[in-house]
Formats: structure tokens, sequence, C-alpha cells
């Protein structure tokens, strides 16, 4: 990045019209990615924005889509370990049907712990390149949708996938059914 008006020498771009955050550019996170899905040839459907997709409403104003078709990822702290679950845009955790699934309340990642535990910064989470000990799960509110838009590893990405492409990409565990539609 250049370091001119809008942008920073850290890849900082424009701010959200919506929430005054600034969006990310390219940085290490969305290289990893592109380089971990190379291994299914899914590399070219990443998608760089100038503006932040780090929330579901912004991802869908910056993908062209609704937003029940942004694959959102919540971080849990399950057992002391971190566990993804990726669902639908218009869905939420439904709190019985977590316990059902994981044993236990739905207790979500501090910021921080985020970060430390996933690898990723809040607004950039997305289900691929983790480190060991992450699990992924997909909820069943994904399987509506012929497409959907997981983050690339940054809150100014996303990448282009079938849920069929993001379970094999995502590596996930399985899928589980534990939330809701708005």
């Amino acid at each position: 990045m250049s370091g001119g008006r809008g942008e920073s020498a850290m890849g900082f771009e424009k701010e959200s019209p919506r929430t005054g955050k600034q969006a990310r550019g390219a940085g290490p996170g969305i290289a990893r990615v592109r380089d971990y899905l190379r291994q299914w040839n899914l590399e070219g459907r990443v998608m760089e924005f100038e503006v932040s997709s780090a929330t579901v409403e912004e991802a869908a104003l910056a993908v062209g889509c609704s937003p029940q078709c942004i694959a959102k990822t919540l971080s849990f702290l399950v057992e002391d370990q971190a566990v993804l679950v990726v669902m639908a845009g218009d869905a939420m955790i439904d709190n019985r049907k977590f316990k059902a699934v994981f044993r236990q309340k739905a207790v979500m990642l501090k910021p921080c712990q985020v970060e430390t535990l996933v690898g990723y910064t809040v607004g950039g989470v997305c289900p691929f390149a983790l480190p060991p000990g992450v699990s992924v799960y997909l909820d069943e509110s994904l399987r509506r949708f012929g497409r959907v838009y997981p983050s690339a590893g940054t809150a100014a990405s996303a990448v282009d996938l079938t849920p069929e492409e993001l379970w094999l990409a995502a590596a996930a565990k399985r899928w589980v059914d534990v939330g809701k539609v708005k």
C-alpha cells in the first residue's frame, strides 16, 4: 500500500460508512488463506474490498449479496479449546441447541483470545488455515444457499464458496444445528 490519502502504511483503507471502522487491506491473514485455499484451486475465489466487511451487513454490501448468504464465523471456548461455528448471516446461536451439541453453555471468546487462539482478529475470523487444536463446525443454516461468503482472514475480504466447498476447505468436524434464523 502506498500510505496515500485514505490509506496508511499498515494497510488500512477507507472507513466503513456504517460503523466508522477502518477496513484492512491485504495482510498476512489473506495471504495465508490464499495459500491454504490453493490446495483446492479455490484461491481465485478470494475477494478483497476497499471497505469493511467486518459485520454481516457490511460484508453483504461489499459482496453484493443478501446478508443471510454471509457465512459468519463465531468463536467459542469449549473445554478450554477454541471452537469455530460458521453460520448464515441471518442466524444466531440458540443456547439450548448449543448446549445439547457441545454439552456446555455457549461462551464466546474475548477479542484478545480470538487473535491468540484462532490467529485472526475479530471482523476477519475465518475457518481456514487455523492453528492446531481449533475445531470448525458448520451450522445447518448455511445449507439453504447455493453460495456462501465467509471471511478470507481480514476485515475487508470474503471467499465465494458453495456450502460443500466450505465444508471441504474448512476441514469441518461436522454439520450441527445450533442456530435459529432471526
